[in-house]
């Protein structure tokens, strides 16, 4: 089967009100020329799962900009002062998740599993609304699995049947996200014939479809 997808493809997938996670932190491991596939297409009310804000230029900072944005799930969104300002104006619902606490909701849903019990954030404003567990004498919130309707990660290296690699830092959210979507759409920056069963971090099962020649700089 021929993962490799082209533009027009890419962006007749596309819903206005999907959610979609987008690998990355501070851009480093982030699918840039997906997000600007994204930002040609016009989709409108998206819900954005990812680490930050990017920045105003950068990552979905440029989605942000364009307005196609409705809601942000994020860790923070210090880098992108725009995205600030529209979370002030009510023009953007900001969620924001402590970052470990994000990583564990993206990972469960992948595993099937329905939720994380986590201290974090109890006895705060992060425990409205939210159920409380005590187990041995310490409080534990729920937190549900997240899922979206589609993933764009980034990755390193590729097959041809998408068996993924990484490099460096640039791998942080894009393994979790890459299994916890309906679709995952993977922007590799090489396309290599065989990969060392050893080395591979995310299997071809999970990545429906493939685009190749992304930035190196992106990965750094």
């Amino acid at each position: 089967m021929n993962k490799l997808i082209d533009k027009k493809t890419f962006i007749s997938q596309l819903k206005d009100g999907m959610s979609i996670m987008v690998g990355g932190f501070m851009v480093c491991g982030t699918p840039e020329r997906l997000v600007e596939w994204v930002l040609e297409s016009n989709v409108k009310h998206l819900t954005i799962i990812c680490n930050d804000a990017g920045y105003p230029n950068e990552g979905v900072g440029k989605l942000i900009r364009s307005g196609q944005v409705d809601t942000l799930i994020a860790s923070h969104i210090g880098l992108n002062p725009e995205a600030g300002e529209k979370m002030g104006s009510g023009l953007l619902n900001v969620q924001l998740v402590p970052q470990g606490t994000l990583a564990e909701q993206i990972r469960a849903f992948g595993a099937g599993l329905g939720g994380v019990l986590t201290p974090t954030g109890v006895h705060t404003i992060v425990e409205d609304g939210k159920k409380v567990i005590r187990i041995n004498d310490t409080d534990y919130l729920l937190e549900e699995a997240l899922g979206a309707d589609l993933a764009l990660i980034k990755a390193h290296q590729t097959d041809h049947l998408g068996n993924l690699t990484y490099s460096k830092t640039a791998r942080n959210f894009n393994p979790m996200m890459a299994t916890a979507a309906k679709v995952t759409v993977c922007e590799a920056t090489y396309l290599v014939d065989d990969i060392d069963p050893e080395i591979v971090i995310t299997p071809h099962i999970f990545v429906h479809h493939l685009i190749i020649g992304g930035n190196a700089h992106d990965e750094s």
